[in-house]
């Protein structure tokens, strides 16, 4: 039988007719499908451009705050939260801030619409928050990268406004720095009271340190600065680099040598991605090592308190893996007990004794106090200085604030209880 009439007698065959064409449907209808989903997948990698970003970016909590404030401000999906802000008056105040919730939102930016899906992994969590890992994902027509750019840019300049005229405190929480608490107000560098000429050399010192990066790299010497700041108790050394800080416009970074679990590797981690216009403060550091030159029962005393290796530290500040562009500062109440090498030039570039107060410095935190008593400010002083006994600025502001509510006279006359409340 010819090839042509066998096909002909199979056309006529209704099984094979219902069959094929049964077939023909499903085909067609696959190759339809995966040509749609083909085509959807050329047209988003052609014609549209996603930006993710993930909850560890640093930008997340900003894009969450613009997109809140500038975008989706229409949706009805949100979630809330809440936080207190300290007025200047000292009442607490609770905020409620109305953020988009998880799933998919819409707003137009700049002539552009933007879907917006927000999603939350409950199989995943963030080890040091405890929280589930979210994923903010932006979605727009076109290919300008510029417009991502933007957002991000705006979102960062509207954070930065919200803590302009604050300073950020800063911890370690595992291998990065999360913000501690809420931003504080900036302490006026006038509000520190120390011997004079003092904090006019450390603020000249950091300002000439910041404003002259070329000079460091002309001369081959590794951008960085370390101060040390010593002296008893109560004198004002974290007092004054909480005010240099705000002097300066920076933030601080507190990391704490005991903690446990830190290491060699994390410290050097932490210091090389501290962020960006902030002094790292390692206070009390004669608690986190004993000097080389003690004895052994000394040195027996500190075994176990942590995993930080005093040569791990020395390398950290002043080693060949050691980051450039920072400002550190490290305070102690016992100098003494420093190992050398810690303080030597290159680790401690500047090393300031902040002690006892002297006659000017009680009469100016008299003034402080009761403005306009300057003939009690220096009887007061006077006679704090015939008493020939150490006392701390903390001494002074404690028994002021203790006679708050009394004038200047009555201060005067109970001169003798500074030292009883000390």
């Amino acid at each position: 039988m010819p090839l042509a009439e066998y096909v002909a007698s199979l056309s006529q065959n209704p099984y094979f007719g219902a069959g094929f064409g049964l077939f023909g449907v499903g085909a067609a209808a696959a190759i339809l499908r995966k040509g749609f989903q083909t085509s959807t997948l050329l047209f988003r990698r052609h014609c549209m451009i996603t930006l993710e970003v993930p909850c560890r970016d640093k930008s997340y909590q900003w894009l969450l705050q613009w997109i809140t404030l500038k975008g989706a401000k229409q949706t009805q999906h949100l979630s809330v939260e809440t936080s207190f802000l300290q007025k200047d008056t000292g009442q607490i105040k609770t905020k409620y801030d109305f953020i988009p919730s998880v799933g998919q939102h819409f707003f137009r930016y700049g002539g552009t619409w933007i879907k917006v899906d927000r999603t939350r992994e409950q199989q995943t969590l963030d080890l040091h928050l405890g929280i589930p890992w979210e994923t903010v994902t932006l979605t727009a027509f076109g290919r300008n990268k510029q417009l991502y750019y933007d957002i991000l840019e705006e979102a960062r300049t509207m954070a930065l406004k919200q803590h302009e005229g604050m300073t950020v405190m800063y911890t370690a929480m595992g291998s990065e720095w999360r913000p501690f608490g809420h931003p504080r107000r900036r302490r006026p560098i006038k509000s520190v009271v120390l011997k004079s000429g003092l904090a006019e050399k450390i603020i000249t010192d950091c300002l000439d340190f910041i404003d002259n990066p070329n000079w460091y790299t002309d001369r081959g010497i590794p951008y960085r600065r370390g101060y040390l700041l010593h002296g008893p108790p109560g004198c004002g050394k974290s007092s004054f680099i909480m005010a240099l800080a705000g002097e300066l416009e920076y933030n601080i970074c507190v990391l704490n040598l005991s903690e446990r679990g830190l290491t060699d590797d994390r410290l050097n981690h932490l210091l090389s991605v501290a962020p960006q216009q902030s002094i790292i403060l390692l206070e009390d550091i004669d608690a986190a090592f004993v000097s080389r030159e003690d004895t052994a029962k000394q040195k027996a005393a500190y075994e176990g308190l942590n995993r930080v290796t005093f040569s791990g530290l020395l390398n950290c500040l002043d080693g060949v893996a050691s980051t450039e562009a920072r400002i550190v500062f490290m305070t102690t109440n016992y100098l003494e007990r420093l190992d050398p090498a810690l303080i030597r030039p290159g680790r401690v570039d500047l090393k300031e004794y902040v002690g006892y107060c002297d006659q000017d410095q009680v009469e100016l935190m008299f003034l402080r106090f009761y403005k306009d008593a300057a003939d009690h400010a220096r009887e007061f002083a006077k006679k704090v200085m015939e008493k020939k006994r150490d006392v701390s600025p903390a001494q002074i502001q404690g028994y002021f604030m203790f006679h708050k509510h009394s004038s200047p006279t009555e201060v005067l006359n109970n001169v003798d209880s500074v030292w009883t409340l000390g």
